[in-house]
C-alpha cells in the first residue's frame, strides 16, 4: 500500500473538519455570520492542508 495508517488518519481527520466546517456554515445560514467569516476560513485552510500533508508524507518502514 502506498499510504499507511497515519496517512489515512490524517486525511480522514482533514475530511471530517472540512465537512464539519461546511455543516457549521449551513447551520448558521448567514453569509456575514461570525462562524462563516471568522472561524470557518481558518478551519478549512487547515483541513485542506492536513489532507495535503496526509497525501504527501511517507509512511514509516518498520
Amino acid at each position: 500500500m502506498p499510504l499507511g495508517r497515519t496517512n489515512y488518519l490524517t486525511i480522514g481527520a482533514g475530511a471530517a473538519v472540512i465537512a464539519a466546517s461546511f455543516w457549521g456554515m449551513a447551520i448558521e445560514r448567514q453569509v456575514d455570520g461570525f462562524f462563516a467569516l471568522n472561524i470557518a476560513p481558518f478551519l478549512l485552510i487547515g483541513a485542506y492542508a492536513a489532507v495535503a500533508v496526509g497525501i504527501l508524507i511517507r509512511p514509516r518502514k518498520h
